[in-house]
């Protein structure tokens, strides 16, 4: 996992009027928590911007007024309008002390499947962690290259040295599919024939009736 450095200022916690205020500023209001005490503080918003939308999880060294702590990003929230950040949590990291984390799965390779028509399907793109932050990678990182056409990889069929995934253990993480055309074309056994169609039996009534 990736460290990188975060300078904040300590900030009281005066509710919202306080927070609209420092998001005035440019700044977003934040907070630490997980340690000895919980600590309000803010941090410049296009730097958190650089953290937050990352798809890689780090190790946010925070220079608080001097008090340098090491954490891991928690939450964030959003104005809905501009997609901003408004506020963030983070975690204080504790030797020895497991954290729990939302880390980005990234697929790696192409699909035995896909190159057999088969349409991939990525139904989870992000799962819960738990586990020691020294021992937490920075995605999970998953070899589809061997998954074929109507196969799929749950929760239960990946583990990483170190880390417990707290997601259901039968939920599909990916799979590949016959492609929907595909399916559209190929007749089915015991299918209707097609309106207009004539079957043997019409062919056949319709000859006896030209004789007469």
């Amino acid at each position: 996992m990736k460290n990188v450095e975060l300078i904040g200022i300590k900030r009281e916690a005066n509710g919202t009027t306080g927070a609209k205020e420092v998001r005035r500023n440019k700044q977003v209001p934040c907070v630490l928590y997980g340690g000895q005490e919980v600590i309000h503080f803010s941090v410049d918003e296009r730097a958190l911007s650089k953290i937050v939308h990352s798809p890689v999880a780090h190790r946010v060294e925070l220079n608080i007024d001097g008090e340098k702590r090491v954490a891991l990003l928690q939450d964030k929230q959003f104005q809905p309008v501009t997609d901003a950040v408004i506020h963030a949590d983070f975690m204080e990291v504790i030797e020895g002390k497991e954290a729990r984390l939302s880390m980005t799965v990234r697929l790696k390779g192409q699909s035995a499947g896909v190159r057999m028509g088969g349409k991939l399907n990525q139904s989870m793109r992000k799962l819960r962690v738990k586990g020691k932050p020294e021992a937490m990678p920075e995605v999970i990182e998953l070899d589809i290259s061997k998954l074929g056409l109507g196969e799929n990889i749950r929760v239960r069929d990946i583990q990483f040295p170190g880390i417990t995934l707290l997601e259901k253990p039968h939920d599909v993480i990916v799979s590949v599919k016959m492609a929907k055309k595909a399916v559209e074309t190929t007749p089915e056994a015991g299918a209707p024939a097609a309106a207009g169609a004539a079957t043997p039996t019409d062919g056949a009534e319709k000859a006896e009736a030209a004789k007469k």
